[in-house]
């Protein structure tokens, strides 16, 4: 696989020698729609439509389950957009997503798939179902966990999967979840397959931040992350990993 520079680079199996994912010349290109390169206000959702109805919604849902949720508020179009240009999609045509919250990912993945591709997003949260499935209403959004991935990529006709989207909030799980959504999702990607998730600065630094850093530089052969998106509420980043 193509190198990441010092700066971003986290883990890799080999040595290599070109950028890294999020700054020029990147060799995972940004979202594609007819084989032309998208524009960041193409890539990116119309978020105002939609902030005020998002917030009140991940607020009510962050009450009920802090620990599901792991946040206060939707990600921002910076978020977005760093997570969106994780992925080829002018090669991916299997894509999943865990825990798409209010759709802002679904919508900014929708925009961008290949014609052929084929997307399911998987959600826990009821609230959250109906508000992304109202907001993206041809993407398969599936109530469930994402422990149950076989289960459902069988249902959704989907094989090997090319591309993992991930919203979940990996710094509040107990290891033993950490653990069991990786092994089944890790089974089911493709060789060459790119997952990408976002972290919380403030949750890097948490016992259960640190162990999941450490997973992923276990579980595939090239780990590095964009830059951090400081106007996000709170700062995040991407991880961008290779299996």
């Amino acid at each position: 696989m193509p190198a990441l520079p010092d700066q971003c680079q986290l883990s890799s199996s080999q040595p290599r020698s070109t950028p890294c994912e999020g700054v020029a010349n990147s060799n995972i290109n940004p979202s594609r729609r007819n084989g032309k390169r998208a524009t960041a206000s193409q890539s990116t959702p119309n978020f105002r439509r939609h902030r005020l109805s998002d917030s009140i919604t991940f607020l009510k849902e962050f009450l009920r389950h802090p620990t599901r949720v792991g946040a206060i508020a939707p990600s921002s179009p910076g978020l977005v957009r760093a997570m969106v240009e994780s992925f080829d999609w002018q090669t991916v045509r299997n894509v999943v997503e865990f825990g798409p919250g209010t759709g802002v990912f679904t919508e900014a993945v929708a925009k961008s798939l290949h014609p052929e591709a084929k997307f399911v997003a998987i959600e826990q949260g009821a609230d959250m179902v109906q508000t992304t499935r109202q907001r993206c209403p041809d993407v398969n959004v599936i109530h469930g966990s994402a422990t149950d991935l076989n289960s459902i990529c069988e249902a959704a006709g989907i094989g090997q999967i090319d591309a993992v989207v991930c919203g979940l909030p990996w710094a509040s799980f107990p290891e033993s979840l950490q653990t069991e959504i990786m092994d089944v999702m890790l089974d089911r990607m493709a060789d060459g397959a790119t997952f990408a998730t976002f972290a919380y600065w403030q949750g890097v630094i948490l016992p259960a931040g640190l162990r999941f850093s450490k997973r992923l530089k276990r579980s595939f052969s090239e780990v590095g992350r964009s830059n951090t998106v400081w106007r996000n509420l709170p700062p995040a980043f991407v991880y961008r990993c290779k299996k």
